[in-house]
Protein backbone atom coordinates (compact mmCIF):
# COMPACT_ATOMS: atom_id res chain seq x y z
CA UNK A 1 0.00 0.00 0.00
CA UNK A 2 3.40 2.44 0.98
CA UNK A 3 4.08 1.25 -2.55
CA UNK A 4 0.96 2.77 -4.60
CA UNK A 5 0.93 5.93 -2.29
CA UNK A 6 4.78 6.83 -3.25
CA UNK A 7 3.74 6.32 -7.25
CA UNK A 8 0.58 7.70 -6.85
CA UNK A 9 2.10 10.66 -5.70
CA UNK A 10 4.42 10.48 -8.76
CA UNK A 11 2.07 10.37 -11.21
CA UNK A 12 0.49 13.33 -9.64
CA UNK A 13 3.82 15.53 -10.08
CA UNK A 14 3.78 14.26 -13.80
CA UNK A 15 0.29 15.28 -14.86
CA UNK A 16 0.99 18.95 -12.36
CA UNK A 17 4.73 19.33 -14.00
CA UNK A 18 4.23 18.67 -17.65
CA UNK A 19 5.77 15.14 -19.30
CA UNK A 20 8.91 15.53 -19.95
CA UNK A 21 9.74 16.84 -15.91
CA UNK A 22 7.20 14.73 -14.44
CA UNK A 23 8.71 11.69 -16.21
CA UNK A 24 12.07 12.49 -14.46
CA UNK A 25 10.27 12.75 -11.14
CA UNK A 26 8.61 9.43 -11.59
CA UNK A 27 11.71 7.61 -12.57
CA UNK A 28 13.75 8.53 -9.23
CA UNK A 29 10.84 8.08 -7.52
CA UNK A 30 10.70 4.03 -8.80
CA UNK A 31 14.51 3.60 -8.03
CA UNK A 32 15.14 5.28 -4.28
CA UNK A 33 14.13 3.10 -1.33
CA UNK A 34 10.43 2.46 -0.58
CA UNK A 35 9.35 4.29 2.77
CA UNK A 36 8.08 2.07 5.11
CA UNK A 37 5.59 4.32 6.88
CA UNK A 38 3.76 7.49 5.82
CA UNK A 39 5.67 11.08 5.72
CA UNK A 40 3.98 12.37 9.09
CA UNK A 41 1.38 15.70 7.81
CA UNK A 42 -0.57 17.74 10.20
CA UNK A 43 -3.84 17.45 9.92
CA UNK A 44 -5.32 21.00 7.99
CA UNK A 45 -8.24 22.61 9.15
CA UNK A 46 -11.02 23.15 6.93
CA UNK A 47 -11.59 26.81 6.09
CA UNK A 48 -14.30 28.65 8.12
CA UNK A 49 -17.25 28.84 6.73
CA UNK A 50 -20.59 30.30 7.89
CA UNK A 51 -23.71 28.01 8.19
CA UNK A 52 -26.36 27.98 5.20
CA UNK A 53 -28.92 30.62 6.15
CA UNK A 54 -32.91 28.76 6.51
CA UNK A 55 -34.84 31.18 5.00
CA UNK A 56 -38.56 31.40 5.18
CA UNK A 57 -40.57 29.61 2.34
CA UNK A 58 -40.09 31.48 -0.95
CA UNK A 59 -37.49 34.26 0.11
CA UNK A 60 -34.40 33.98 -2.63
CA UNK A 61 -31.69 32.25 -0.81
CA UNK A 62 -29.05 33.77 1.26
CA UNK A 63 -25.96 33.42 -1.35
CA UNK A 64 -23.25 34.55 1.11
CA UNK A 65 -24.43 34.06 4.59
CA UNK A 66 -21.45 36.39 5.32
CA UNK A 67 -22.58 39.34 3.48
CA UNK A 68 -26.21 39.14 2.27
CA UNK A 69 -25.09 42.46 -0.18
CA UNK A 70 -23.16 40.44 -2.03
CA UNK A 71 -25.41 40.41 -5.03
CA UNK A 72 -25.91 44.23 -4.79
CA UNK A 73 -22.51 44.33 -6.10
CA UNK A 74 -21.82 46.90 -9.33
CA UNK A 75 -22.00 43.53 -11.43
CA UNK A 76 -25.22 42.14 -10.24
CA UNK A 77 -27.65 44.37 -12.22
CA UNK A 78 -30.67 42.38 -13.94
CA UNK A 79 -30.36 42.59 -17.75
CA UNK A 80 -33.92 44.07 -17.76
CA UNK A 81 -33.17 46.38 -15.29
CA UNK A 82 -30.19 47.73 -16.70
CA UNK A 83 -32.45 48.84 -19.83
CA UNK A 84 -34.34 51.28 -17.04
CA UNK A 85 -33.30 55.09 -17.82
CA UNK A 86 -30.92 55.99 -15.40
CA UNK A 87 -32.54 58.79 -12.79
CA UNK A 88 -33.26 59.91 -9.24
CA UNK A 89 -36.40 60.22 -8.11
CA UNK A 90 -37.02 62.67 -5.62
CA UNK A 91 -40.27 63.19 -3.99
CA UNK A 92 -40.98 66.70 -2.32
CA UNK A 93 -43.08 67.08 0.57
CA UNK A 94 -43.82 70.45 0.55
CA UNK A 95 -44.77 70.94 -3.41
CA UNK A 96 -46.47 67.39 -3.59
CA UNK A 97 -44.27 66.53 -6.68
CA UNK A 98 -41.25 64.28 -7.88
CA UNK A 99 -38.16 65.81 -9.85
CA UNK A 100 -36.08 63.43 -11.73
CA UNK A 101 -32.42 64.17 -12.05
CA UNK A 102 -30.64 62.97 -15.16
CA UNK A 103 -27.07 61.60 -12.82
CA UNK A 104 -25.11 61.75 -16.34
CA UNK A 105 -25.76 65.73 -16.85
CA UNK A 106 -27.08 66.43 -12.65
CA UNK A 107 -30.15 68.62 -13.73
CA UNK A 108 -33.74 67.73 -13.51
CA UNK A 109 -35.00 66.77 -16.44
CA UNK A 110 -38.75 65.91 -15.42
CA UNK A 111 -41.21 67.01 -12.65
CA UNK A 112 -44.68 65.57 -11.99
CA UNK A 113 -47.47 65.95 -9.30
CA UNK A 114 -48.43 63.32 -7.26
CA UNK A 115 -50.43 63.13 -3.82
CA UNK A 116 -50.22 65.30 -1.30
CA UNK A 117 -47.24 64.89 1.12
CA UNK A 118 -44.98 62.79 -0.61
CA UNK A 119 -42.42 60.79 1.72
CA UNK A 120 -40.43 58.10 0.06
CA UNK A 121 -40.08 56.67 -3.74
CA UNK A 122 -40.05 52.77 -3.27
CA UNK A 123 -38.92 50.22 -5.53
CA UNK A 124 -41.39 47.01 -5.21
CA UNK A 125 -40.12 43.59 -4.41
CA UNK A 126 -40.11 42.43 -8.23
CA UNK A 127 -37.98 45.83 -9.23
CA UNK A 128 -40.84 47.02 -11.66
CA UNK A 129 -42.53 49.50 -9.98
CA UNK A 130 -41.51 52.59 -8.06
CA UNK A 131 -44.23 53.80 -5.79
CA UNK A 132 -44.30 57.14 -4.30
CA UNK A 133 -45.66 56.83 -0.53
CA UNK A 134 -47.88 59.96 -0.15
CA UNK A 135 -49.17 60.03 3.39
CA UNK A 136 -51.49 63.22 3.29
CA UNK A 137 -50.57 64.53 6.60
CA UNK A 138 -53.21 65.31 8.46
CA UNK A 139 -55.87 63.85 6.32
CA UNK A 140 -57.33 60.82 5.05
CA UNK A 141 -56.24 61.41 1.75
CA UNK A 142 -53.39 58.87 1.37
CA UNK A 143 -52.39 57.44 -1.43
CA UNK A 144 -49.36 55.54 -3.59
CA UNK A 145 -48.43 56.95 -7.11
CA UNK A 146 -46.69 54.09 -9.40
CA UNK A 147 -44.04 54.83 -11.83
CA UNK A 148 -42.98 52.89 -14.49
CA UNK A 149 -38.97 51.82 -14.02
CA UNK A 150 -39.16 51.42 -17.67
CA UNK A 151 -40.59 55.13 -19.09
CA UNK A 152 -40.33 56.81 -15.66
CA UNK A 153 -43.23 58.00 -15.83
CA UNK A 154 -46.03 58.15 -13.13
CA UNK A 155 -49.68 56.07 -13.34
CA UNK A 156 -52.89 56.75 -11.41
CA UNK A 157 -52.90 56.98 -7.76
CA UNK A 158 -53.94 53.87 -5.66
CA UNK A 159 -55.86 55.07 -2.65
CA UNK A 160 -54.20 53.65 1.00
CA UNK A 161 -54.23 55.23 3.71
CA UNK A 162 -51.84 57.20 5.97
CA UNK A 163 -48.75 55.19 3.37
CA UNK A 164 -45.35 57.37 5.03
CA UNK A 165 -43.35 54.94 4.33
CA UNK A 166 -43.13 50.89 2.73
CA UNK A 167 -41.28 47.92 2.79
CA UNK A 168 -42.05 44.45 1.46
CA UNK A 169 -41.60 41.18 2.62
CA UNK A 170 -38.66 39.04 1.66
CA UNK A 171 -40.51 36.22 0.28
CA UNK A 172 -42.08 38.89 -2.02
CA UNK A 173 -45.68 37.76 -0.88
CA UNK A 174 -46.87 41.63 1.10
CA UNK A 175 -45.91 45.59 0.65
CA UNK A 176 -45.98 46.56 4.48
CA UNK A 177 -47.27 49.73 4.25
CA UNK A 178 -45.89 51.90 7.49
CA UNK A 179 -49.20 53.73 8.41
CA UNK A 180 -47.24 55.30 11.28
CA UNK A 181 -49.97 57.97 12.05
CA UNK A 182 -52.06 55.30 12.94
CA UNK A 183 -49.09 53.30 14.99
CA UNK A 184 -50.20 50.39 12.19
CA UNK A 185 -48.41 48.26 9.74
CA UNK A 186 -50.77 47.06 7.11
CA UNK A 187 -49.62 43.84 4.81
CA UNK A 188 -51.13 44.12 1.73
CA UNK A 189 -51.04 42.58 -1.62
CA UNK A 190 -47.75 43.63 -3.37
CA UNK A 191 -49.35 44.35 -6.55
CA UNK A 192 -52.89 45.46 -5.71
CA UNK A 193 -52.24 47.41 -2.80
CA UNK A 194 -55.29 45.03 -1.13
CA UNK A 195 -55.41 44.80 2.18
CA UNK A 196 -54.47 41.51 3.96
CA UNK A 197 -54.05 42.27 7.77
CA UNK A 198 -53.19 44.89 9.62
CA UNK A 199 -51.12 44.66 12.71
CA UNK A 200 -51.23 47.23 15.70
CA UNK A 201 -48.39 48.77 17.21
CA UNK A 202 -49.97 51.07 19.95
CA UNK A 203 -46.29 51.21 21.64
CA UNK A 204 -44.49 52.14 18.84
CA UNK A 205 -45.42 56.03 17.97
CA UNK A 206 -44.39 57.21 15.09
CA UNK A 207 -43.46 53.89 13.51
CA UNK A 208 -41.58 54.60 10.52
CA UNK A 209 -38.38 52.74 9.45
CA UNK A 210 -37.60 49.23 9.03
CA UNK A 211 -34.99 46.21 8.22
CA UNK A 212 -35.00 42.14 7.95
CA UNK A 213 -33.44 39.45 9.77
CA UNK A 214 -31.31 38.05 7.31
CA UNK A 215 -33.66 34.50 7.51
CA UNK A 216 -36.36 36.83 7.15
CA UNK A 217 -38.62 35.73 9.83
CA UNK A 218 -38.82 38.79 11.56
CA UNK A 219 -38.17 42.80 11.06
CA UNK A 220 -37.62 45.39 13.69
CA UNK A 221 -39.10 48.62 12.70
CA UNK A 222 -38.03 52.33 14.44
CA UNK A 223 -40.21 53.92 16.81
CA UNK A 224 -39.49 57.69 16.01
CA UNK A 225 -41.68 59.95 19.00
CA UNK A 226 -41.00 56.97 21.62
CA UNK A 227 -37.73 56.39 21.74
CA UNK A 228 -38.56 52.50 20.89
CA UNK A 229 -37.86 49.74 18.51
CA UNK A 230 -40.78 47.35 17.72
CA UNK A 231 -39.90 43.81 16.75
CA UNK A 232 -42.64 42.16 14.23
CA UNK A 233 -42.41 38.73 13.18
CA UNK A 234 -43.34 38.71 9.50
CA UNK A 235 -44.60 34.95 8.86
CA UNK A 236 -47.46 34.96 11.62
CA UNK A 237 -47.58 38.98 11.68
CA UNK A 238 -47.34 39.34 15.28
CA UNK A 239 -45.37 41.91 17.16
CA UNK A 240 -42.79 39.99 19.15
CA UNK A 241 -41.93 42.82 21.51
CA UNK A 242 -40.48 46.32 22.32
CA UNK A 243 -37.13 47.79 23.15
CA UNK A 244 -36.42 50.94 24.75
CA UNK A 245 -32.91 52.47 23.68
CA UNK A 246 -30.86 53.66 26.40
CA UNK A 247 -30.67 57.52 25.44
CA UNK A 248 -31.58 59.80 22.51
CA UNK A 249 -34.62 58.91 21.74
CA UNK A 250 -35.66 59.70 18.12
CA UNK A 251 -34.35 56.74 15.93
CA UNK A 252 -34.86 56.98 12.62
CA UNK A 253 -33.22 54.55 9.91
CA UNK A 254 -32.21 51.14 10.31
CA UNK A 255 -29.64 48.99 8.73
CA UNK A 256 -28.82 45.78 9.16
CA UNK A 257 -25.06 44.50 8.78
CA UNK A 258 -23.65 42.38 5.90
CA UNK A 259 -23.47 39.52 8.44
CA UNK A 260 -26.65 39.92 9.46
CA UNK A 261 -25.84 40.12 13.01
CA UNK A 262 -25.99 43.51 14.24
CA UNK A 263 -28.98 46.13 13.40
CA UNK A 264 -27.52 49.88 13.23
CA UNK A 265 -30.03 52.34 14.18
CA UNK A 266 -29.47 56.05 13.12
CA UNK A 267 -30.89 58.47 16.47
CA UNK A 268 -31.62 61.88 15.75
CA UNK A 269 -31.30 63.22 18.79
CA UNK A 270 -28.12 60.84 20.11
CA UNK A 271 -26.55 62.20 17.51
CA UNK A 272 -24.94 58.75 16.48
CA UNK A 273 -25.92 54.88 15.86
CA UNK A 274 -27.02 52.78 18.13
CA UNK A 275 -26.06 48.71 17.52
CA UNK A 276 -28.62 45.93 18.46
CA UNK A 277 -28.87 42.64 18.57
CA UNK A 278 -31.47 41.35 16.28
CA UNK A 279 -31.76 38.30 17.06
CA UNK A 280 -31.44 38.87 21.27
CA UNK A 281 -32.96 42.37 20.73
CA UNK A 282 -30.91 43.89 23.33
CA UNK A 283 -28.76 47.18 22.59
CA UNK A 284 -25.10 46.04 22.23
CA UNK A 285 -23.07 49.33 21.47
CA UNK A 286 -23.60 53.25 19.98
CA UNK A 287 -21.34 55.13 17.59
CA UNK A 288 -21.06 59.19 17.70
CA UNK A 289 -21.73 60.37 14.27
CA UNK A 290 -22.73 63.58 14.16
CA UNK A 291 -25.97 66.07 14.60
CA UNK A 292 -29.41 64.71 13.26
CA UNK A 293 -28.18 61.42 12.66
CA UNK A 294 -30.52 59.97 10.16
CA UNK A 295 -30.13 57.76 7.06
CA UNK A 296 -28.25 54.57 6.54
CA UNK A 297 -26.84 53.23 3.31
CA UNK A 298 -24.28 50.79 2.72
CA UNK A 299 -21.27 51.23 0.48
CA UNK A 300 -21.21 48.61 -3.00
CA UNK A 301 -18.47 46.60 -1.45
CA UNK A 302 -20.57 46.49 1.63
CA UNK A 303 -17.61 47.27 3.69
CA UNK A 304 -18.82 50.30 4.82
CA UNK A 305 -22.15 52.72 5.75
CA UNK A 306 -23.00 55.83 4.94
CA UNK A 307 -24.36 58.08 7.31
CA UNK A 308 -26.58 61.36 6.83
CA UNK A 309 -26.30 63.97 9.82
CA UNK A 310 -29.09 66.45 9.67
CA UNK A 311 -27.23 68.95 11.14
CA UNK A 312 -30.32 69.70 13.20
CA UNK A 313 -32.61 68.01 15.66
CA UNK A 314 -35.85 69.82 14.65
CA UNK A 315 -38.03 68.04 12.37
CA UNK A 316 -40.31 71.05 10.88
CA UNK A 317 -39.46 74.71 9.52
CA UNK A 318 -36.57 75.27 7.53
CA UNK A 319 -33.45 74.44 9.91
CA UNK A 320 -30.42 75.35 7.97
CA UNK A 321 -27.56 73.99 9.60
CA UNK A 322 -23.82 74.12 9.17
CA UNK A 323 -23.27 70.71 11.03
CA UNK A 324 -24.64 68.68 8.52
CA UNK A 325 -22.67 66.40 6.95
CA UNK A 326 -21.49 62.59 6.10
CA UNK A 327 -20.02 59.87 8.44
CA UNK A 328 -18.51 56.78 6.94
CA UNK A 329 -18.25 54.01 9.24
CA UNK A 330 -16.25 50.59 8.70
CA UNK A 331 -18.34 48.13 8.94
CA UNK A 332 -15.32 45.23 10.02
CA UNK A 333 -14.22 47.40 13.06
CA UNK A 334 -17.67 50.01 13.54
CA UNK A 335 -15.35 52.75 13.45
CA UNK A 336 -15.85 56.06 10.84
CA UNK A 337 -13.10 56.32 8.10
CA UNK A 338 -13.94 59.76 7.11
CA UNK A 339 -16.04 62.90 7.51
CA UNK A 340 -17.68 64.54 4.78
CA UNK A 341 -19.06 68.04 5.88
CA UNK A 342 -21.54 70.08 3.52
CA UNK A 343 -20.07 73.06 2.20
CA UNK A 344 -21.40 75.58 3.73
CA UNK A 345 -23.93 73.10 5.56
CA UNK A 346 -26.86 71.70 4.35
CA UNK A 347 -29.66 69.17 5.39
CA UNK A 348 -28.96 65.90 3.96
CA UNK A 349 -31.65 63.02 4.71
CA UNK A 350 -32.58 59.93 3.06
CA UNK A 351 -31.14 58.29 -0.11
CA UNK A 352 -29.14 55.86 -1.97
CA UNK A 353 -26.20 54.74 -3.80
CA UNK A 354 -25.54 54.71 -7.07
CA UNK A 355 -25.23 51.10 -9.17
CA UNK A 356 -21.68 51.87 -10.01
CA UNK A 357 -20.88 52.77 -6.30
CA UNK A 358 -19.52 55.92 -7.12
CA UNK A 359 -21.98 58.30 -5.75
CA UNK A 360 -24.16 59.02 -2.63
CA UNK A 361 -27.34 60.71 -3.68
CA UNK A 362 -28.90 62.36 -0.23
CA UNK A 363 -32.19 64.77 -0.18
CA UNK A 364 -31.16 67.84 1.49
CA UNK A 365 -34.26 68.41 2.91
CA UNK A 366 -34.74 71.81 4.75
CA UNK A 367 -32.42 73.02 2.01
CA UNK A 368 -34.55 72.57 -1.47
CA UNK A 369 -31.60 71.08 -2.65
CA UNK A 370 -30.45 67.29 -3.71
CA UNK A 371 -26.57 66.20 -3.10
CA UNK A 372 -24.51 64.56 -5.19
CA UNK A 373 -21.54 63.13 -3.10
CA UNK A 374 -18.12 61.55 -4.95
CA UNK A 375 -17.83 58.32 -2.40
CA UNK A 376 -14.21 58.13 -3.28
CA UNK A 377 -13.41 62.03 -1.28
CA UNK A 378 -16.71 63.00 -0.16
CA UNK A 379 -17.02 66.30 -3.39
CA UNK A 380 -20.55 67.23 -4.13
CA UNK A 381 -22.51 69.04 -6.41
CA UNK A 382 -26.01 70.45 -5.32
CA UNK A 383 -28.95 70.12 -7.32
CA UNK A 384 -32.33 72.31 -6.65
CA UNK A 385 -34.98 70.66 -6.65
CA UNK A 386 -38.77 71.21 -5.00
CA UNK A 387 -40.06 72.00 -1.81
CA UNK A 388 -38.70 69.82 0.92
CA UNK A 389 -37.15 66.83 -0.28
CA UNK A 390 -37.37 63.76 1.52
CA UNK A 391 -36.54 60.02 0.82
CA UNK A 392 -35.17 59.92 -2.84
CA UNK A 393 -34.44 56.75 -4.53
CA UNK A 394 -31.54 55.87 -7.29
CA UNK A 395 -32.76 53.61 -10.05
CA UNK A 396 -31.67 51.17 -11.55
CA UNK A 397 -29.61 49.47 -8.76
CA UNK A 398 -28.25 46.14 -8.92
CA UNK A 399 -29.83 43.28 -6.80
CA UNK A 400 -32.65 40.51 -6.94
CA UNK A 401 -35.21 41.85 -4.79
CA UNK A 402 -36.39 45.30 -2.79
CA UNK A 403 -37.18 45.19 0.80
CA UNK A 404 -38.47 48.86 -0.22
CA UNK A 405 -37.57 52.00 1.75
CA UNK A 406 -35.18 53.95 -0.78
CA UNK A 407 -34.17 50.98 -2.38
CA UNK A 408 -32.57 48.12 -0.05
CA UNK A 409 -32.22 45.36 -2.33
CA UNK A 410 -30.82 41.96 -1.50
Amino acid sequence: MVVKRHLAAATAVFVALGAGAGLAVAQEASQSPVQTTAPSVAPQPAPAQEPAVQTIPGMPPVINPANLYSETAPDHIAPEVAQDPARVYVPNLRSNDVSVIDPATSTVVDRFPVGKSPQHVVPSWDLRTLWVTNNAEGTTDGSLTPIDARTGKPGPAVAVDDPYNMYFTPDGKSAIVVAEARKRLDFRDPHTMALQQSVETPDCKGVNHADFSIDGRYAIFTCEFGGHLVKVDTVNKTVLGYLKLSSGGMPQDILISPNGKTFYVADMMADGVFMVDGDSFKEIGFIPTGIGTHGLYPSRDSTKMYVANRGSHKIHGKPHSKAGGVSVIDFATNKIVANWPIPEGGSPDMGNVSADGKTLWLSGRFDDVVYQINTEDGSMKKIPVGAEPHGLTVWPQPGRYSIGHTGILR
